[in-house]
Protein backbone atom coordinates (compact mmCIF):
# COMPACT_ATOMS: atom_id res chain seq x y z
CA UNK A 1 0.00 0.00 0.00
CA UNK A 2 1.33 3.21 -1.48
CA UNK A 3 1.10 6.77 0.72
CA UNK A 4 -2.02 8.20 -0.87
CA UNK A 5 -3.81 4.61 -0.07
CA UNK A 6 -2.57 4.82 3.50
CA UNK A 7 -4.05 8.17 3.48
CA UNK A 8 -7.37 7.76 1.88
CA UNK A 9 -8.24 4.88 4.42
CA UNK A 10 -8.11 7.14 6.99
CA UNK A 11 -10.77 9.30 5.57
CA UNK A 12 -14.06 8.99 7.67
CA UNK A 13 -17.01 6.83 5.74
CA UNK A 14 -19.95 8.87 4.37
CA UNK A 15 -22.13 7.27 7.68
CA UNK A 16 -19.34 9.10 9.75
CA UNK A 17 -18.98 12.67 7.43
CA UNK A 18 -22.79 13.17 8.18
CA UNK A 19 -22.04 14.31 11.49
CA UNK A 20 -18.92 16.17 10.85
CA UNK A 21 -19.18 19.99 10.01
CA UNK A 22 -19.46 21.39 6.03
CA UNK A 23 -16.92 20.77 3.86
CA UNK A 24 -18.39 23.69 3.16
CA UNK A 25 -20.70 26.78 4.17
CA UNK A 26 -21.55 29.85 2.93
CA UNK A 27 -23.67 31.86 5.42
CA UNK A 28 -25.71 35.15 4.02
CA UNK A 29 -22.97 36.16 1.51
CA UNK A 30 -23.22 39.35 -0.70
CA UNK A 31 -21.44 41.08 -3.06
CA UNK A 32 -21.28 43.89 -5.46
CA UNK A 33 -19.27 45.60 -7.98
CA UNK A 34 -19.60 49.14 -7.01
CA UNK A 35 -23.21 49.70 -7.32
CA UNK A 36 -23.90 46.59 -9.37
CA UNK A 37 -24.87 43.72 -6.64
CA UNK A 38 -23.76 40.19 -8.25
CA UNK A 39 -24.83 38.04 -4.67
CA UNK A 40 -27.20 38.55 -2.30
CA UNK A 41 -27.78 36.58 1.11
CA UNK A 42 -26.41 33.51 -0.47
CA UNK A 43 -26.14 30.32 2.59
CA UNK A 44 -26.01 26.65 1.59
CA UNK A 45 -23.60 23.94 3.01
CA UNK A 46 -21.66 21.25 1.21
CA UNK A 47 -21.74 18.10 3.01
CA UNK A 48 -18.36 15.90 3.46
CA UNK A 49 -17.96 13.05 1.13
CA UNK A 50 -20.93 14.10 -1.05
CA UNK A 51 -21.22 15.73 -4.85
CA UNK A 52 -23.11 19.32 -4.23
CA UNK A 53 -23.64 21.15 -7.89
CA UNK A 54 -24.10 24.68 -8.03
CA UNK A 55 -26.45 24.89 -11.01
CA UNK A 56 -27.47 28.62 -12.70
CA UNK A 57 -27.65 30.23 -15.85
CA UNK A 58 -24.45 32.30 -17.09
CA UNK A 59 -24.53 35.43 -15.23
CA UNK A 60 -25.74 33.62 -11.89
CA UNK A 61 -22.80 34.67 -9.53
CA UNK A 62 -20.88 31.21 -9.79
CA UNK A 63 -17.32 32.97 -10.56
CA UNK A 64 -17.99 35.49 -8.16
CA UNK A 65 -18.88 33.17 -5.55
CA UNK A 66 -16.22 30.97 -6.59
CA UNK A 67 -13.41 33.57 -6.50
CA UNK A 68 -14.53 34.56 -2.91
CA UNK A 69 -14.61 30.84 -1.26
CA UNK A 70 -10.98 30.90 -2.62
CA UNK A 71 -10.32 33.93 -1.19
CA UNK A 72 -9.58 36.29 -4.81
CA UNK A 73 -12.03 38.56 -3.46
CA UNK A 74 -12.08 39.26 -0.28
CA UNK A 75 -15.82 38.98 1.46
CA UNK A 76 -18.06 42.14 1.90
CA UNK A 77 -20.59 40.39 3.58
CA UNK A 78 -21.69 37.36 5.29
CA UNK A 79 -19.39 34.23 6.10
CA UNK A 80 -17.06 31.28 4.56
CA UNK A 81 -15.88 28.50 6.26
CA UNK A 82 -14.06 25.65 4.70
CA UNK A 83 -13.97 22.46 7.54
CA UNK A 84 -15.11 25.22 10.26
CA UNK A 85 -11.90 27.18 9.26
CA UNK A 86 -13.45 31.21 8.71
CA UNK A 87 -11.99 32.16 5.51
CA UNK A 88 -11.93 35.78 6.97
CA UNK A 89 -10.08 35.02 9.68
CA UNK A 90 -7.81 31.92 9.18
CA UNK A 91 -7.59 31.93 5.08
CA UNK A 92 -4.45 29.66 5.82
CA UNK A 93 -6.23 26.82 7.21
CA UNK A 94 -8.79 27.29 5.16
CA UNK A 95 -7.14 27.55 1.83
CA UNK A 96 -5.08 24.26 2.68
CA UNK A 97 -7.93 22.46 3.32
CA UNK A 98 -9.53 23.20 -0.79
CA UNK A 99 -8.29 22.32 -4.05
CA UNK A 100 -9.72 24.40 -7.13
CA UNK A 101 -10.30 24.05 -10.93
CA UNK A 102 -11.01 27.47 -12.88
CA UNK A 103 -12.63 27.70 -15.60
CA UNK A 104 -10.04 29.32 -17.46
CA UNK A 105 -7.08 26.89 -18.38
CA UNK A 106 -4.06 27.29 -16.48
CA UNK A 107 -1.44 25.09 -17.57
CA UNK A 108 1.77 26.35 -18.75
CA UNK A 109 1.88 24.88 -21.93
CA UNK A 110 5.01 24.07 -22.73
CA UNK A 111 6.38 22.96 -19.60
CA UNK A 112 5.67 19.12 -19.17
CA UNK A 113 2.87 17.55 -17.12
CA UNK A 114 5.43 16.62 -14.17
CA UNK A 115 6.90 20.25 -14.09
CA UNK A 116 3.31 21.77 -14.13
CA UNK A 117 2.72 19.89 -11.14
CA UNK A 118 6.02 20.78 -9.30
CA UNK A 119 5.87 24.24 -9.87
CA UNK A 120 2.61 24.17 -8.05
CA UNK A 121 3.45 21.73 -5.12
CA UNK A 122 6.14 24.31 -4.43
CA UNK A 123 4.14 26.26 -2.56
CA UNK A 124 2.76 23.40 -0.37
CA UNK A 125 5.55 20.68 0.14
CA UNK A 126 9.38 19.65 -0.49
CA UNK A 127 10.35 18.51 -3.85
CA UNK A 128 11.14 15.03 -3.09
CA UNK A 129 7.53 15.06 -1.56
CA UNK A 130 6.01 16.36 -4.51
CA UNK A 131 7.84 14.45 -7.42
CA UNK A 132 6.16 11.01 -5.16
CA UNK A 133 2.48 12.68 -5.15
CA UNK A 134 3.00 13.67 -8.74
CA UNK A 135 3.89 10.26 -10.02
CA UNK A 136 1.11 8.48 -7.57
CA UNK A 137 -1.47 11.03 -8.81
CA UNK A 138 -0.97 11.13 -12.59
CA UNK A 139 -1.02 7.16 -12.19
CA UNK A 140 -4.65 7.67 -10.61
CA UNK A 141 -5.67 9.70 -13.21
CA UNK A 142 -4.26 7.39 -16.54
CA UNK A 143 -1.75 9.64 -16.98
CA UNK A 144 1.06 7.89 -15.74
CA UNK A 145 2.49 7.57 -19.12
CA UNK A 146 2.26 11.62 -20.00
CA UNK A 147 4.56 12.77 -17.06
CA UNK A 148 7.18 13.85 -19.26
CA UNK A 149 4.64 15.37 -22.30
CA UNK A 150 4.83 18.68 -22.74
CA UNK A 151 0.99 19.86 -21.96
CA UNK A 152 0.25 21.42 -25.59
CA UNK A 153 0.15 18.21 -26.90
CA UNK A 154 -2.54 16.66 -24.82
CA UNK A 155 -6.59 16.99 -25.68
CA UNK A 156 -8.19 18.87 -24.12
CA UNK A 157 -9.41 16.34 -21.79
CA UNK A 158 -6.12 15.31 -20.24
CA UNK A 159 -5.51 19.14 -19.68
CA UNK A 160 -8.37 19.19 -17.15
CA UNK A 161 -7.08 15.76 -15.67
CA UNK A 162 -4.23 17.32 -15.38
CA UNK A 163 -5.59 20.08 -13.71
CA UNK A 164 -7.97 18.01 -10.99
CA UNK A 165 -4.84 16.13 -10.48
CA UNK A 166 -2.60 19.03 -9.90
CA UNK A 167 -5.29 20.30 -7.28
CA UNK A 168 -5.29 17.06 -5.23
CA UNK A 169 -1.62 17.46 -4.88
CA UNK A 170 -1.68 18.90 -1.27
CA UNK A 171 -4.74 15.91 -0.76
CA UNK A 172 -7.71 19.08 0.43
CA UNK A 173 -10.87 17.85 1.65
CA UNK A 174 -13.21 20.04 -0.95
CA UNK A 175 -12.64 20.31 -4.41
CA UNK A 176 -13.99 23.46 -6.28
CA UNK A 177 -14.36 23.15 -9.95
CA UNK A 178 -15.67 25.82 -11.76
CA UNK A 179 -17.42 24.68 -15.38
CA UNK A 180 -14.85 22.32 -15.48
CA UNK A 181 -15.72 20.77 -18.69
CA UNK A 182 -16.60 23.79 -21.08
CA UNK A 183 -15.44 23.52 -24.30
CA UNK A 184 -14.76 19.69 -24.33
CA UNK A 185 -16.38 16.75 -26.20
CA UNK A 186 -19.15 14.67 -24.80
CA UNK A 187 -16.71 11.80 -24.12
CA UNK A 188 -14.11 14.07 -22.83
CA UNK A 189 -17.32 15.77 -20.17
CA UNK A 190 -18.40 12.32 -19.35
CA UNK A 191 -14.64 10.85 -18.20
CA UNK A 192 -14.30 14.25 -16.08
CA UNK A 193 -17.71 13.50 -14.50
CA UNK A 194 -16.98 10.68 -14.05
CA UNK A 195 -13.67 10.54 -12.80
CA UNK A 196 -14.88 13.49 -10.20
CA UNK A 197 -17.59 11.96 -9.01
CA UNK A 198 -15.23 8.74 -8.33
CA UNK A 199 -12.96 10.71 -6.15
CA UNK A 200 -16.22 11.04 -3.88
CA UNK A 201 -17.10 7.45 -3.83
CA UNK A 202 -13.69 5.95 -3.17
CA UNK A 203 -11.77 8.64 -1.45
CA UNK A 204 -14.05 10.71 0.63
CA UNK A 205 -13.35 13.98 -1.07
CA UNK A 206 -16.25 16.48 -1.02
CA UNK A 207 -17.28 18.21 -4.34
CA UNK A 208 -18.94 21.45 -5.43
CA UNK A 209 -19.41 21.61 -9.10
CA UNK A 210 -20.41 24.65 -10.58
CA UNK A 211 -22.03 24.15 -14.07
CA UNK A 212 -24.67 25.39 -16.39
CA UNK A 213 -25.30 22.00 -17.73
CA UNK A 214 -28.29 20.31 -16.14
CA UNK A 215 -27.33 17.42 -18.09
CA UNK A 216 -24.25 17.14 -15.74
CA UNK A 217 -26.50 17.03 -12.46
CA UNK A 218 -28.01 13.27 -11.00
CA UNK A 219 -30.76 12.39 -8.58
CA UNK A 220 -28.60 11.26 -6.76
CA UNK A 221 -26.56 14.60 -6.16
CA UNK A 222 -27.12 17.86 -4.01
CA UNK A 223 -28.31 20.97 -5.86
CA UNK A 224 -27.67 24.72 -4.93
CA UNK A 225 -29.25 26.42 -7.51
CA UNK A 226 -28.50 30.40 -7.92
CA UNK A 227 -30.16 32.01 -10.32
CA UNK A 228 -28.88 35.87 -10.57
CA UNK A 229 -26.85 36.14 -7.31
CA UNK A 230 -30.19 34.48 -5.34
CA UNK A 231 -30.01 31.10 -4.05
CA UNK A 232 -33.58 29.99 -5.00
CA UNK A 233 -33.54 26.07 -4.17
CA UNK A 234 -31.01 23.92 -1.97
CA UNK A 235 -30.76 20.09 -0.88
CA UNK A 236 -30.85 16.93 -2.24
CA UNK A 237 -31.95 16.59 -5.98
CA UNK A 238 -35.12 14.10 -5.83
CA UNK A 239 -36.42 16.66 -3.21
CA UNK A 240 -36.46 19.70 -5.11
CA UNK A 241 -38.20 17.85 -7.53
CA UNK A 242 -40.73 16.70 -5.09
CA UNK A 243 -41.63 19.95 -3.85
CA UNK A 244 -41.45 21.25 -7.30
CA UNK A 245 -43.79 18.13 -7.91
CA UNK A 246 -42.30 17.58 -11.28
CA UNK A 247 -40.03 14.46 -12.21
CA UNK A 248 -37.05 16.34 -14.06
CA UNK A 249 -34.74 18.70 -13.33
CA UNK A 250 -35.14 20.73 -16.27
CA UNK A 251 -38.75 21.28 -16.00
CA UNK A 252 -37.90 22.34 -11.86
CA UNK A 253 -35.03 24.23 -12.61
CA UNK A 254 -37.26 26.10 -15.20
CA UNK A 255 -39.86 26.32 -12.80
CA UNK A 256 -37.98 28.08 -9.81
CA UNK A 257 -36.22 30.47 -12.20
CA UNK A 258 -39.53 31.58 -13.62
CA UNK A 259 -41.34 32.07 -10.48
CA UNK A 260 -38.17 34.59 -9.40
CA UNK A 261 -38.01 36.48 -12.65
CA UNK A 262 -41.62 36.90 -12.53
CA UNK A 263 -41.90 38.21 -8.64
CA UNK A 264 -38.81 40.35 -9.71
CA UNK A 265 -40.25 41.99 -12.49
CA UNK A 266 -42.01 45.48 -11.56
Amino acid sequence: MNAIDRQFDTLPTPAQAVAAVPALSVSSVGHAYGDRRVLTDVSFDVAPAHFTALLGLNGAGKSTLFALITRLFAVQTGRIAVLGHDMSNHPGSALRALGVVFQPRTLDLDLSVTQNLLYHAALHMPRREARLRSHEVLARIGLGDRANSKVRVLSGGQMRRVEIARALLHRPQLLLLDEATVGLDVQARADIIAHVRMLVAQQGISVLWATHLLDEVTAQDDLVVLHHGHVLAGGPVSRILMENDVTDLDTAFRRITTTFDRRATP
